[in-house]
Order: structure tokens, then sequence, then C-alpha cells
């Protein structure tokens, strides 16, 4: 085998849309989901990116939704469409050839919020049993491989935005070890009080109230970040398997990925983008790729001054100060922790297949000289793409998307 890994479908559940196709076309026009919070009077964030469609009972039984939290609900939802898309049955596979690796920061935060409203209200006893699975770091994983028969290595990869880039980078390991195919990405659910508590002792929430307003990275207005819930799943399979499936169809390469740690305080990154840079570099060094060839960024955008000035400090370096063509589409979804890498993977694959980059919607006054993609921008010779992400406590990531081999 070639030990290659090539992405043969997509799974969305995003404040943009359920499934692929109306992810991407939502996306393509700029139709954001941040939308006011409900009861947001004594929240820390007004504005939120919010998955309104989704509807958990078309996708899980009763008996495991009393089981599990809304970050699993979209995991596994999302899991299915991938599936479909790359039309996969797992039931007719190897289970051993077969892997789950997801990516969380914040887990079932909901469903832990209300068992310790209960064990304060009520006592121990009041206290589900399923608290001890259903908040889990590793829940979705583990219901993935359940309901699919997934018997090859499963795990979860826990740095926070930075983790749907490092779980494919798992999946290319797998892969390489003899793995055939590998259901990987992130999705979170950090709305719930007690999630958004939490996120406030952060200090890089936005309070803006606007939708329009509240997440403009690399711009001079930008106050924080919009946290939103959702993400994606991908199915990845090694590369010849991929060729040789009748139905499979190959949305792109992951022809590199790495990962750098910043290795200071979380509260006090780096000004430089110094291990940012490194990730970039590393991740076009394993892909054997020059940074001249790249022909667009898909950029983490920070949303605060400092973490936008080292971003694109790092993207002066990698890049010697040429203007690739730089978009944020999370400005329609706000920034999903976890699922944020995951989902911006799978809008690189979908930009590569269509050769059109989504847009950065509500951009502000530019605070940096970088070729920010405001509208739909076609580019029909699209071929390569570098995907950037970080994470609270110093995590970096890269990936580096190639356009399949026709």
């Amino acid at each position: 085998m070639s030990h290659r890994m090539v992405i043969t479908g997509i799974g969305v559940v995003a404040p943009t849309g359920l499934g692929a196709v109306e992810h991407w076309e939502n996306g393509l026009v700029g139709r954001s989901g941040i939308r006011p919070l409900a009861d947001s009077a004594a929240l820390p964030v007004k504005v939120a990116g919010q998955v309104a469609a989704f509807d958990e009972t078309e996708h899980v039984e009763p008996r495991l939704r009393v089981q599990t939290d809304k970050w699993s609900w979209m995991a596994l939802a999302a899991t299915e469409f991938a599936l479909a898309d790359a039309a996969l049955d797992p039931m007719g596979e190897f289970p051993f050839h077969l892997s789950v690796v997801t990516a969380s920061s914040s887990g079932g935060n909901a469903f832990g919020q209300r068992e310790i409203e209960a064990l304060y209200r009520s006592g121990p006893r009041a206290v589900s049993a399923y608290q001890s699975i259903g908040w889990f770091y590793a829940a979705s994983s583990g219901q993935i491989s359940i309901r699919h028969r997934a018997k090859g290595p499963c795990g979860v990869i826990v740095s926070d935005g930075a983790g749907g880039i490092d779980a494919l980078a798992q999946a290319g390991r797998l892969i390489r070890r003899g793995g055939q195919a590998v259901m990987v990405g992130g999705t979170e659910a950090p709305l719930s009080p007690y999630a958004l508590v939490c996120q406030a002792g952060q200090g890089t929430l936005s309070g803006e109230p606007d939708p329009a307003r509240a997440y403009r990275p690399f711009a001079r207005e930008a106050g924080g970040f919009v946290p939103g819930e959702g993400g994606a799943m991908l199915v990845v399979e090694e590369w010849r398997r991929a060729h040789m499936r009748p139905a499979a169809q190959v949305y792109a390469e992951i022809a590199g990925t790495a990962a750098t740690h910043d290795a200071r305080h979380p509260a006090a990154p780096p000004a430089d983008g110094g291990q940012l840079a490194r990730a970039m570099r590393l991740a076009l060094d394993r892909a054997g790729c020059d940074a001249g060839e790249v022909d667009a960024v898909f950029a983490d955008g920070a949303g605060t001054p400092a973490g936008d000035d080292a971003e694109a400090a790092a993207l002066a370096e990698v890049f010697r100060r040429r203007r690739v063509p730089v978009t944020v589409p999370k400005t329609m979804t706000g920034r999903l922790n976890s699922g944020g890498g995951a989902l911006d993977v799978a809008w690189a694959a979908l930009a590569l297949r269509h050769g059109v980059l989504p847009p950065t919607v509500n951009a502000g006054e530019p605070a940096h000289d970088l070729d920010l993609v405001t509208r739909a921008r076609e580019l029909p010779g699209l071929r390569t793409v570098l995907v950037a992400a970080r994470g609270v406590g110093g995590f970096n990531a890269a990936a580096v998307l190639r356009a399949p081999d026709r």
C-alpha cells in the first residue's frame, strides 16, 4: 500500500448547515450562522454560532440520547453524513481495518452541568450513572466505534482548536500502520451557561451584541472571538484502496501535517507566531511542498489583536511576504474549539473540489497586509492549500491539502 491518505467523505453539522452540500452552498454566499443567544443577559457573550436546524431525534435513538450529550449527537450525525458521502458501509468492511479518531476540548458540558445541578439540588443519588461516560472527552469516539463496528485503534485528541488537524495526523499514523479507513474529525457544543462561563476566563470572548460585528479577525476592530457549536467528520482512506473502490470519490489528499507548542503560559502566547510558523513549515516539508506552491491559506483567525498579529507575522515569515489569498470562513460559524480545525479541513477539501475559496464575512478595516478573501473567489488552478489552527494552551497545527490526481 502507498500509505498516502485521501478524504473520500465529508459530513458537516455546523451553523452553516447540515451535510456538505448545504454547508458549502451557504458558505459561498456568506450566509452566517452567528445569531443572538437566548437569555444572554447574565452570560459573558451575547451571540454565538448556532446549529438551528439540528434535530437529534432524527439521528440518535432514545436509549442513546439519555446516555450522551449534544456534542456526541452531532458527531454521530456528522459521521453518518460522511459515510453516506463516501458510499462506505462499515458493516461490509473488516472491522479491524476501521478506526475512529475524534477531537474534543469541552466534552459533554451541558450533560455535566445538568448532573452537577442535580448533585447540589438533590444529592448523589440524583446523579445519573451515565455522567461518568456522557461528559467524557472520548465519548464520541466510543459511540461512533460501537455504532459502526470499528475495532481498529480508536482514540481522542485534546488540543482545543488544533485538535481537528491533530486528529488527522493520528489518522495518518494509523493508515501507515496498515489501517484502511478512519472516521476522523471533531464536534463541540460549548454553548451551555457552564461552558460559556468557563470560556470567559480566557478573556478573549467578544462581548459585542451585533452578530455582524462580533467576530472580525485581522481587523482593526478585532475585540475577541465568538464561540460556536458543531464541526465536521471525515472519512479518510488509504490512497490506493480509495481508488480501487468504484463508488469512492476523492476530495483531496492530506499531503502533510505538523504540530508544535508555544511552551508559554496560555494567557501570554508568543507575539511573533514563531511556533505557528514552524508548524506551517514542517507541514509543507512533510508534503514535499514549497511555500511558493501554496495557492491559499485557511487561517486560524483568533479575532484578538495579539492573536491576529502573531498569525500575520507567521504568514509573513513562511510566505516571505508573498500575498497568498487568506480566508477565515469560520467568521460564519464562530470558533468551534476542536470542531473548528475539522470544519476548516472540510471547507478546504470542498474548495479544492470546486476551485472556489469561501469568504471571510463581516471583515472590518484591515489591520494587516493580507490578501483577505471577503467574497467567494474562483481560483480554477487551485491545487494546494494550507490550513492553520491554534488551541488554548499553546497548541499549533497545520495541514497541507492537495487536489487529487486526475
